[in-house]
């Protein structure tokens, strides 16, 4: 498995979100520099590097491993040998809220943090409080820009990396719960009819999210195809 890959995109979170995608990892699961910052001339430019304990030797279990385009993604709390204290969790938590406060006061923004485990032992900070629509933007596209900003801040300041998720009064949960139902009609759809599906363009979130709803389906996999901004999954039977 690679376990350093130079990116590019229009923006050095694009550029993250291609190289998360060719790794077919989590956020958590990398350290990445900025090489070069977008100009009008030229993309972001990142070197991403997998964590050690990221590399593991469970992606050769994996079925369909010999599919280099297919996305694998990780669950981050499994895959850490290291337990973080409640102590360890709550300074986390801490700054990675202290650090969305900042922001909002940047963007002139009232809202409070609220924390909570999700259902892959990520840690979710939900911004929470009215006429918060501007921190989603189109399809969560400002929202996924946040996420890298404050995961990025978050683990320079603590100098350790944990699955941090921020959402915006809920967004990402209501979102996942449509994509659940849109990734398993078109599994379903895929294996019926014995061909290929394309979805619509997603974000990079919501194509992680399909990828991980389906990963343990034996009937399909699942592989991302395209270009930002029309990067699209495609669920293919086996």
């Amino acid at each position: 498995m690679t376990d350093e890959i130079i990116s590019e995109g229009p923006t050095v979170e694009d550029a993250v979100d291609v190289a998360l995608e060719e790794l077919g990892v989590q956020q958590d699961a990398i350290e990445f520099e900025v090489l070069n910052q977008p100009t009008a001339s030229a993309p972001a430019r990142v070197r991403v590097v997998l964590r050690p304990e990221a590399i593991g030797d469970d992606e050769d279990d994996e079925e369909g491993a010999e599919d280099d385009d297919a996305v694998n993604v990780r669950r981050p709390a499994e895959d850490q040998d290291e337990v973080l204290t409640d102590e360890e969790l709550d300074a986390i938590a801490d700054a990675g809220s202290e650090t969305i406060k900042q922001v909002l006061e940047l963007l002139g923004i009232e809202g409070e943090v609220e924390e909570y485990e999700g259902d892959e032992g990520e840690l979710i900070l939900d911004i929470v409080g009215e006429d918060l629509g501007l921190l989603i933007g189109r399809h969560g596209r400002t929202l996924d820009a946040l996420q890298v900003l404050v995961s990025a801040i978050t683990n320079r300041r603590l100098d350790k990396r944990y699955p941090l998720v921020v959402d915006v009064s809920g967004y990402r949960h209501r979102r996942r719960i449509k994509l659940e139902d849109i990734a398993r009609r078109a599994a379903e759809r895929a294996s019926r009819q014995h061909r290929a599906v394309q979805l619509r363009p997603m974000t990079s979130f919501e194509r992680r999210v399909i990828h991980m709803i389906l990963r343990d389906d034996r009937r399909v996999s699942t592989e991302s195809e395209g270009e930002e901004p029309r990067r699209m999954v495609v669920v293919r039977p086996r």
